[in-house]
């Protein structure tokens, strides 16, 4: 009973119980309309397309499909820390918010670059890959990325530069990359009445 009378004392009469159920209705519900049209349910897996969701993305995604590193990685296996789920999923949001919060303010740059924690993260996740390659057939031992930013070696890149991305990708450099752009998420009798 103690619990009823806290939402008495706030929404004392039924017109304000009854408002407040409506408008927090509203707010579930658009928000999770603008969720569905962001597409962001695709971001929880792993798989490629999804990255073209953004249109800034082709490019990238139309390098990636035409390299070798298509055959047996995707985006994640290269671009999301790999040592625990918390820092996997917790690097993917914030790093996901950063290209979002880009997006909506029409920040975006023309080509795209790693940032610091972006470029440890894709050097760590070559070396989990390529381990057997750099400790016994080149013999360069594990290098990581904080080693190369002070000198102590080499980053992938620097040696790598066109994996598996190309040169410089923009969306300028292929304009007409054919990539697998989403579905509008237009429901189709949504669309056939915006027609009439």
């Amino acid at each position: 009973m103690k619990k009823l009378s806290f939402i008495n004392r706030f929404l004392p009469s039924y017109k304000w119980k009854v408002a407040a159920i409506v408008i927090c209705g509203i707010v579930v519900g658009g928000g999770g309309l603008f969720m569905y049209l962001l597409r962001a349910h695709t971001y929880l897996g792993d798989e490629p397309s999804a990255c073209v969701n953004c249109h800034i993305m082709a490019p990238y995604y139309a390098t990636w499909f035409h390299s070798s590193h298509s055959r047996d990685a995707t985006c994640n296996d290269c671009h999301v820390p790999h040592e625990n789920a918390v820092k996997k999923w917790t690097f993917k949001g914030m790093d996901g918010m950063k290209h979002v919060a880009a997006f909506l303010t029409k920040s975006e740059p023309q080509v795209i670059r790693a940032h610091e924690a972006s470029s440890e993260v894709i050097m760590n996740n070559c070396i989990r890959c390529h381990t057997q390659l750099n400790t016994e057939f080149v013999k360069t031992g594990k290098i990581d990325y904080m080693m190369s930013q002070v000198g102590e070696g080499k980053a992938c890149w620097d040696c790598h530069r066109d994996v598996p991305h190309g040169g410089s990708n923009s969306l300028s450099s292929t304009p007409n990359a054919l990539v697998p752009y989403p579905e509008s998420p237009v429901p189709g009798w949504l669309q056939k009445m915006l027609k009439k």
